[in-house]
Parts: C-alpha cells; sequence; structure tokens
C-alpha cells in the first residue's frame, strides 16, 4: 500500500516541484526568444513576418499580403460557377424553345434542340473521363432540362391536337425511362437517376387526370405508383435514388391511404366499403413489405405502423356497413386487440413495435369515445341536487352512443391492459398497464347501470357495491406492499428503486380513487329520496369507518378519516332535514359532529390521522356557524358551544395554544352578537362585570408565572370592554361616550408603556387612535371641503419629500421601538 505523507512534508514537496516547473519554463521561454531572433534576421525583406493584425482569428477580411484568408473555398467558387452556368443555359434553351430563334419555325427549333440535346447527354461522359465531374454534373443537368423541351417541342410540332394531360403522361413515362435508362449507363452522374425516379411518380396520376374516372382509380393508380417507388427504394443500391424513391413512395402512398379512407368512409354498402378495403389492404401490404426490408428501424416501424393503421380502417370501415356504429367500434376495438396479439409473435422487433403503436392508437381513440357516455354516468346524477327528496330524475339513456357498447369497450379496453400488465415482467409500463386496466374496469362497471337502464334502487346498490369492491381492493393491493416494505434497505443504505412494489402502490392509489368516485355518484343518486339518504350515507361512514382502521398507510388513512367525518356531516344535515328544522336549529344538530371529532382526536392522539379528523370537525363548526348566522340568538349560542367545544380541545397539552385563543375569540364573539341580538345600546353595563374579574384572575396568574405573556393574562378581559365600547362609540352621536372610552384607553396605554406589557399598550392604543379618529373626522371633512383643490397634492408632495429626506432616522426609531415593544412581556 501507498504511504500517504503528513500534510507538512506534502506541502514541502509541492513547492519543491513547482519551483522545479517554473525553472523550467523560464528556460524554455529564453531559448524560444532567442530562435525567434535568429528567423528575424535570416528571413528575406520581401516577406514580412506574420503579425497578430494579418494572421490568427484577428486577421480582419480582405488584409492584403500571401497569408491573407481566402473567404470561399476553391470548390465553393467552382460550384457557384457551374451552377450559374447550367441556370443560364437553361433559361436560354426555354426562351430558345418557346419564344422564337429569328425566323426559324417550331420544327426547325425542334430539330436544333434535338441535336443540342444528344451533345449535352454525350459531353459529360467525356468529362468524366477528364476528371471534371462537377462540371458534367452540371452539363447534364442541362441536358436533361433539354429533354424536357424536347418532348413540349414534339407536342408542338407534331402532336398538337393530341390531349395535353395524356400527352405529359407518356411523355413523363418515357422521360423517367430515358434519365433511369441514362443514369445507370453513365454510372458517375449523380443527377439523372434520381431525376428518373422523381418523373416516374407522375405518369399514372397525370392519366388519371387526363380520364373522366373516379376516385377509386385515383387510389388505385396513386398506390400503384407507390408501390413502384417503394420497390425501387428497397432494391436501389445509390444513396440519392434511394432517398427520392422512398419520398416519393411515403408521399404518393400517403395521398393514396387517405382517398382510399374517404372512400370507405363514404360507403353506404358493403359492397362499396369491401372495394374500398380492397385499395387499403393493398396499401397495408406496400407498407408490410416495406417495413420487413427496410434496413433502418425507425422507417421499419412507422411502415408497420402504417400497415396495421391501414387494416384497422379497412375492417372498421366494412363493419360500419355491417353494424350499428356504436357496436362497429368494439368490433374495430375487438379487431385492434386481435391484431395487437402479433406482437407476440416472431416478426422483426421495428414491426411488432409499429403493429403495437397502430392498436394503441386505436384503444386511446376508443377510450376518448366513452368519455361522453361515462361522464353522463358518473356526474349526471348531480341534476338532483335540484331536486333533493322529490324523487329519482336521472333515468335517461346515455346521450350520443349506446350504453351497453361504451361497456363493451371499457371491459375489452381493460382486459387487454391486463394481458399486457401480466406479460410484461420487468417492463417499464407494468405500471402504467397495470393503472389503465384498473380504470377501465371501472368505467366499464360504472357504466352498466345506466346503459342497463336499471331502477334507480337498482343503480343505487350497483353503484355502492362498486364502492365497497374498489376501497376492497385499495386495502388488498396496500396491505399486500407490508411485506415487501418490511424487507426495504435500512436508512443507513442506498435506498433500491422498487420495480415490483410500484404497480401495487399504484393500483392502491388508482382504487382509492375509483371508490370516491363511485361513492360521489351514489351520494347524488340517494338524495332522490329520504331512506336512500340516510341508507347510503350510513354505509359509506361505516366503509370509511373500517378502511381508516384497517388502511396500513397515513396518508390514506387520512383522507378515508376526512371522508368519514364529511359522511357523518351529510348524515346530521339529513337528520335536522328530515326533521323539518329550520337552518339555525339544524345548525345545533350539526354540532355533534365536531364534538365527536374533538373526542376522537383525544382518543386517537398517537393516530396520524388525528389531526385530519380534528380540522375536518373545525370545518363542519363552520358550516354550522354558517347554518346559524340566519338567527341571531341562536348564532350566538352556537358560538358559545363551539367555543365549550374548544376549551375542551385546550385541556389538551398538544393543542392547548391554538385552541385557547380559538375558545376566547369564540367566546367574546359570542358577547356581541347576544349583545347586538338584545338591541343593547349600553354594552359597558356587561363587559365591565367580565372585564374587572378577569384582569384579576390575570393578574394572579401574571403574580405565579411571571413568563405568562399579557396578551394571555389581560388580552381577553380589555378586549371584551374595549371592542364592543368601540363599536357602540363609532355609531353613537354624543360625546359622553367617547370621551369616557378615550380616557380609559390612553390609562391603558399609559399603564402598558409603564409596565412594557404588549396586550394593554396595543389594545389601548388602537382604541385611542379610533376614537380620537371618529371625533375629528367631521372636522377633517370639513376642513378638506374648505381647502382649495391644489393644496391636498401639495400638501401630499411636501409629505413625501419630508419622508424622504428624513427616512434613515424614521427606520432607525422604528426599529428601536420595535425592540422595545419586543423586550416587554
Amino acid at each position: 500500500m501507498t504511504s500517504i505523507p503528513p500534510p507538512a512534508e506534502e506541502l514541502r514537496i509541492l513547492d519543491v516541484e513547482l519551483a522545479r516547473l517554473d525553472a523550467r519554463r523560464a528556460q524554455l521561454l529564453a531559448r524560444r526568444a532567442w530562435l525567434v531572433s535568429v528567423l528575424q534576421q535570416s528571413a528575406p525583406p520581401a516577406w514580412p513576418a506574420r503579425t497578430p493584425a494579418t494572421t490568427g482569428p484577428d486577421a480582419r477580411p480582405g488584409t492584403a499580403g500571401p497569408h491573407a484568408p481566402r473567404e470561399t473555398a476553391a470548390p465553393g467558387v467552382q460550384n457557384v460557377l457551374l451552377t450559374l452556368g447550367g441556370i443560364l443555359l437553361a433559361i436560354a434553351a426555354i426562351a430558345f424553345t418557346l419564344v422564337s430563334w429569328g425566323s426559324m419555325g417550331i420544327g426547325g427549333r425542334s430539330a436544333v434542340l434535338g441535336t443540342i440535346t444528344l451533345g449535352a447527354l454525350a459531353l459529360p461522359a467525356f468529362l468524366l473521363r477528364r476528371g471534371l465531374s462537377a462540371t458534367a454534373e452540371a452539363i447534364a443537368a442541362v441536358g436533361l432540362l433539354l429533354t424536357v423541351l424536347d418532348a413540349y417541342a414534339l407536342h408542338a410540332a407534331a402532336l398538337p391536337d393530341t390531349d395535353p394531360l395524356a400527352y405529359a403522361a407518356a411523355a413523363c413515362a418515357a422521360l423517367a425511362a430515358l434519365w433511369t435508362a441514362y443514369g445507370l449507363l453513365v454510372r458517375n452522374l449523380h443527377l439523372p437517376l434520381p431525376a428518373g425516379v422523381a418523373a416516374a411518380q407522375l405518369p399514372l396520376l397525370l392519366w388519371w387526370a387526363s380520364s373522366d374516372a373516379g376516385p377509386h382509380l385515383l387510389s388505385a393508380a396513386l398506390l400503384v405508383t407507390s408501390a413502384a417507388s417503394t420497390t425501387a427504394a428497397l432494391y436501389l443500391t445509390r444513396v440519392p435514388a434511394r432517398v427520392t424513391a422512398g419520398a416519393g413512395a411515403a408521399a404518393v402512398g400517403v395521398f393514396g391511404l387517405l382517398t382510399a379512407t374517404g372512400l370507405i368512409l363514404d360507403a353506404a354498402s358493403p359492397a362499396a366499403a369491401a372495394e374500398a378495403a380492397g385499395h387499403l389492404l393493398f396499401a397495408a401490404a406496400i407498407a408490410l413489405h416495406a417495413a420487413w426490408r427496410s434496413p433502418r428501424t425507425e422507417l421499419a416501424t412507422g411502415a408497420a405502423a402504417v400497415a396495421a393503421l391501414a387494416v384497422l380502417i379497412a375492417t372498421g370501415g366494412v363493419l360500419r356497413t355491417l353494424l350499428p356504429g356504436e357496436w362497429a367500434v368494439v368490433a374495430e376495438l375487438l379487431c385492434a386487440a386481435a391484431l395487437l396479439t402479433l406482437v407476440r409473435s416472431a416478426l422483426p422487433r421495428p414491426v411488432r413495435r409499429g403493429l403495437a403503436a397502430s392498436c394503441a392508437l386505436v384503444h386511446v381513440l376508443v377510450l376518448a369515445w366513452t368519455v361522453p357516455a361515462l361522464g353522463a354516468s358518473v356526474l349526471g346524477p348531480a341534476r338532483q341536487l335540484g331536486e333533493v327528496w322529490q324523487g329519482a330524475t336521472h333515468r335517461e339513456a346515455v346521450a350520443g352512443a349506446d350504453g351497453l357498447a361504451v361497456a363493451a369497450a371499457l371491459l375489452i379496453v381493460a382486459a387487454v391492459l391486463g394481458a399486457a400488465y401480466r406479460g410484461g415482467e420487468g417492463r417499464t409500463w407494468r405500471t402504467p398497464a397495470a393503472v389503465g386496466a384498473a380504470v377501465a374496469l371501472w368505467a366499464g362497471l360504472a357504466t352498466l347501470p345506466l346503459s342497463l337502464r336499471l331502477p334507480h334502487a337498482a343503480g343505487l346498490t350497483a353503484h355502492l357495491t362498486l364502492a365497497a369492491l374498489a376501497l376492497t381492493a385499495a386495502l388488498l393491493a396496500a396491505r399486500a406492499l407490508l411485506p415487501e416494505e418490511a424487507h426495504e434497505p435500512a436508512a443507513d443504505k442506498a435506498p433500491q428503486p422498487s420495480t415490483a412494489a410500484a404497480p401495487g402502490r399504484a393500483l392502491a392509489a388508482t382504487a382509492l380513487v375509483c371508490f370516491y368516485a363511485s361513492a360521489l355518484t351514489a351520494a347524488l343518486l340517494a338524495l332522490a329520496t329520504e331512506a336512500a339518504t340516510f341508507t347510503t350515507l350510513g354505509l359509506l361512514l361505516t366503509l370509511t369507518i373500517a378502511a381508516t382502521a384497517l388502511h396500513p398507510h397515513g396518508v390514506a388513512q387520512s383522507t378515508l378519516a376526512v371522508t368519514a367525518v364529511a359522511a357523518a356531516t351529510g348524515l346530521a344535515l339529513a337528520l335536522a332535514s328530515a326533521g323539518e328544522l329550520p337552518a339555525h336549529q339544524a345548525a345545533f344538530v350539526l354540532l355533534a359532529v365536531p364534538a365527536a371529532t374533538a373526542l376522537l382526536g383525544a382518543r386517537l392522539r398517537t393516530e396520524p390521522y388525528a389531526l385530519p379528523v380534528e380540522l375536518a370537525g373545525a370545518g363542519a363548526a363552520a358550516l354550522t356557524l354558517g347554518l346559524a348566522s340566519t338567527d341571531a340568538p341562536a348564532l350566538s349560542l352556537t358560538l358559545a358551544l363551539a367555543g365549550v367545544i374548544a376549551s375542551a380541545t385546550a385541556l389538551r397539552a398538544d393543542r392547548r395554544p391554538a385552541a385557547a385563543y380559538l375558545a376566547g375569540a369564540l367566546f367574546l364573539l359570542a358577547t356581541w352578537v347576544r349583545l347586538a341580538a338584545s338591541d343593547i345600546t349600553t354594552p359597558e353595563a356587561y363587559t365591565l362585570p367580565v372585564t374587572v374579574p378577569a384582569l384579576v384572575i390575570g393578574l394572579l396568574r401574571r403574580r405565579r408565572d411571571t413568563e405568562v405573556s399579557s396578551w394571555t393574562a389581560y388580552g381577553p378581559g380589555l378586549a371584551v370592554t374595549l371592542l364592543p365600547s368601540l363599536a357602540a362609540a363609532w355609531g353613537d352621536p354624543h360625546w359622553l361616550r367617547p370621551l369616557l372610552l378615550g380616557s380609559a384607553a390612553l390609562l391603558v396605554t399609559l399603564l402598558g408603556a409603564r409596565h412594557r406589557l404588549q396586550a394593554p399598550l396595543a389594545l389601548g392604543g388602537l382604541t385611542l387612535a379610533l376614537v380620537a379618529l371618529h371625533e375629528l373626522a367631521p372636522y377633517v371633512v370639513q376642513v378638506v371641503g374648505a381647502l382649495p383643490r391644489w393644496l391636498p397634492p401639495a400638501a401630499a408632495g411636501m409629505l413625501l419629500l419630508t419622508l424622504g429626506a428624513t427616512y434613515e432616522q424614521r427606520l432607525r426609531n422604528a426599529r428601536r421601538l420595535r425592540e422595545l415593544v419586543g423586550r416587554m412581556q
């Protein structure tokens, strides 16, 4: 083993090594300087030495001298010149043919043009033997253009009465053959063979345009052209020709496939659909052959996907004419599922991937087709909210699709995804497949009650059963993870991803979401009758309580516990509604829910869902206050009872601070509401008897425990009198109450400042400021009305200038005041 020296020794070694490197660098720099001086003395004067101004990256374009950089390379200049020369020759040939040349007629021009064409096509071979390949390509391009002009001249001179489109089709075929033969004969030219392949895409299309044939012949012409181009792309050896043929095959094939798809969608009879399906199957054969023979994986996968899609469109189009529209979708889905079995066959991997992609696309489209029906089944019962306990109103069938077909499609998708999950050991898509299968299975079962048009009671029972099954599945999936999680690595080891447990966790969460969806549907359906409401909410309460106790995970437990509180709240409201109680009396029935949650929170304080249960109870208490707000005396009593519940919660050490403040606020609000409900104009007679003993109790507690905050000791007692009196003073037109309240607030403020107590200082100061503002408000309004209009903006500007000038001093004073108040108890 290599011994490591101590730090001091290692530092000494590093310093010695750095000094040696510096000495060596100085020696090499001296040698370099001597060599540069020798070269400068021996160099001829006609060759200036290189400087950074004429060489290197900073040299400017166009710098004079033998070492000036070139902006353009020689091959680039050559290609530009040849391209421009070919373009000019082509323009001259077009002008010569189409316009005129002296008094020469079209026949003479054709003869001259033919002679020039032969020379232009023969010259490249001579140039290639001389090594001038670029020039040969340019001349060959001009020769190819001249053959097009020859064809035009032939039509104008000898065949003027021929149909232009028919002649163009024949000319394209002849030119394609000529250019292909020329490219194969002169093998070193790159342009003729791709040009021949490109020209071969047009004859059949032009021939169809020249005839009065229908769209069936157009589809056939496009697909035959695509087949020929596909064969050329697969068997040609030259890369430019293969690329051109492949691009032509793809473009023409897509247009042919779209044309055949339009034909099969417009077919009104099975015979017409079968004819169009034949075109689609021919397109599928072309694409499958390309996928099988293509050397590139991406192209093979895409071609296989197109082939599978063409087959599915063909079968779907034929089935559409034989079956009703909704069931044709199911049949199409079955065809996609059957085609998906080829993924397990011995086909090449790219072909199997393309087939799987197309089948997956069909499944996704079918799922999108089922969304409206699923929404009507799950959320349609929301209409019952407007007619509570007045009978079932949600009996209509699924709009836009047959419900049984939708349910069948969803169940088929669930079966396919389940098979994918079972056959995908170790694959990353097992978890999405499991989740998709669970959701599709639940959706299929959820649409069945409405699809079968079951009676209201049977439909409600079905949704409740589905909710219970989903909740049971969530529990089983969650508890099945316990043995695996027990063997997870310890905290000091690196965590490893558990691929086996991932589907289980996803299934548990998915099943829980499905339970909530079914429970919501059942709860909405239950609003039809009183008995159904009590039965459904009772079952949901029982299920959620049992699931909370049995579920092994804290987050799901908390969610289920909150759901149980919501069900209990619904039961309380239903009970009050059954008793025909007004809203303010129903609030007292609903108060049982927060009281029960407070008791449960005390009993279950060690459970992770104890706090969520108490918070859910607090939400029910807020709903209670909303119901009681319609009657002031009832609201006062409700606030007092809620304060009692909060006070009981404050007996627990872990809830004491928040619950104690909440209880004090509720009691105070209850007092104010009671005084307002009784039309009390002199609240001090009722608040002062409470304030005096409260302050005495606070003083005794402060003497016993000096760490108690002044807000706890004196805050409630002061607030009981100061705040109601302040509210009364703002509506009192007389001067006595504001004077007495202002004096009391000043005294409280001075006592707080003297003893450095936050509660008296803050409450007294706030009350004193508001009383003063109330008394001075009329005079301020009068003064503002008497002042010129320019004075307030000017005063505001001066104020801003003053504040800006003394900003730093104000901040320092505010910081000192904050520190002083912070040191108060």
